[in-house]
């Protein structure tokens, strides 16, 4: 059972080593780390993650390209999950905690879950030793998200020559360790709405735009009310100042009026909105141009996104459902939910591809109720080992090892 005694915490030569996953989920790469292993203390907890990913101690760097850790540089690069094993009434199941960290910047967010990274956890398990895969069967591993009270569940497969079931996805070359991941009972993840405003359009200096809880809230306008299309090269988005203030200025206001909370709670402040790497994701969407429904450029929300979040997606996709939204405005061919359960399949136009998902959905009453959202990603375990923490505190150190 996991872990072996060789995969602890360690001095080395006198240096702290601590052992990490460096994965990839669709197309976030990051850490996962056993949560047993981590310090109880939060701030001994952040300088350890600090260590591991390469970004200031303290205060800010600007420029910092993270040379001395782990991390990439982007935000879709910049995560840490640490999990941790229980049993639990309803069986066995993974607990999963995510921190987001920015390149230059010592502040950790730790608000929201990740889609794509946590395709990663059920590759992972099955690495450590958690779970087991028979030949020519699947394994469903159960995965609580702390960040977000989240319920997914991951399915991995094998094939009858012993090896995984493999799949190719947009924005990744080749084809990996195949994982589809279900989102259970998404709606209202951060504020416990579907539409966290009461409103289906908000109306912000002569913006449309809609607001929508479903995994992650986030904010979606109209490309065309920027001038825009949903099909610009990414380069192009962000490189355009007067946009990216312009879309930054909605988002914080969306976000007050979403009454969304800091980790403790509090509600959260203009300018902790306006610093966020998680919260809210926003998007522009535009009319499909290449045999989707929708097209849409999302962005983290400081960053435009190279491809689609996938809880991101699942969000767009069941905002794309309820009528008079935004996504609804401009999304063509979708089927109209009906008063059953059903799956409706939506497909995102975004710069990677075509991400596909699945919402489980019905109309009651004249409203929209979700059940689930699917979406399949692939994984890769980059390496597994120890890592030199050089600069680990005296208080660090005590906290991981027995001396």
């Amino acid at each position: 059972m996991f872990p072996p005694a060789d995969f602890r915490p360690r001095l080395r030569d006198g240096v702290l080593e601590f052992p990490v996953h460096h994965v990839r989920g669709g197309t976030s790469t990051g850490l996962v780390l056993w949560e047993p292993f981590a310090p109880r203390e939060a701030h001994l907890r952040e300088e350890l993650l600090r260590h591991l990913m390469g970004v200031p101690l303290a205060g800010s760097q600007p420029g910092n390209r993270q040379i001395t850790g782990l991390g990439r540089g982007t935000p879709i690069s910049n995560k840490v999950f640490f999990v941790d094993w229980h049993r639990h009434v309803d069986g066995e199941r993974l607990t999963s905690t995510l921190a987001q960290l920015a390149s230059d910047h010592a502040a950790i967010d730790w608000s929201v879950n990740c889609g794509n990274l946590s395709s990663a956890l059920p590759l992972w398990a099955l690495d450590v030793g958690l779970v087991t895969v028979a030949r020519g069967a699947t394994r469903t591993v159960v995965i609580r998200n702390t960040n977000t009270g989240v319920i997914s569940t991951g399915r991995i497969g094998r094939g009858s020559d012993e090896a995984l079931l493999t799949a190719s996805i947009p924005g990744v070359a080749g084809e990996f360790p195949a994982v589809d991941l279900f989102l259970h009972e998404p709606v209202g993840a951060k504020t416990g709405q579907l539409l966290p405003t009461g409103q289906v359009i908000e109306h912000i200096d002569g913006y449309a735009l809609s607001c929508v809880d479903v995994a992650v809230p986030m904010v979606i306008a109209r490309a065309s009310d920027f001038g825009k299309t949903a099909a610009e090269p990414l380069a192009e988005l962000q490189n355009d100042q007067a946009f990216m203030a312009n879309l930054r200025h909605l988002w914080v206001q969306a976000g007050l009026r979403m009454g969304l909370r800091r980790g403790d709670g509090e509600l959260m402040t203009a300018d902790e909105l306006a610093r966020s790497e998680t919260q809210p994701k926003a998007c522009i969407v535009g009319p499909p141009h290449a045999g989707g429904n929708l097209s849409v450029r999302y962005f983290t929300p400081q960053a435009v996104h190279p491809s689609m979040a996938v809880s991101g997606g699942c969000c767009l996709a069941a905002a794309a459902l309820i009528p008079g939204s935004v996504a609804w405005q401009v999304a063509e061919g979708l089927k109209a939910p009906s008063g059953e359960f059903a799956d409706i399949e939506v497909a995102l136009e975004n710069p990677a591809g075509l991400l596909a998902t699945t919402v489980v959905a019905r109309e009651h009453q004249g409203t929209l109720q979700i059940r689930s959202a699917a979406y399949r990603r692939t994984a890769q375990v980059l390496l597994r080992g120890h890592m030199p923490l050089y600069r680990a505190s005296p208080a660090l150190i005590a906290a991981l090892t027995d001396t």
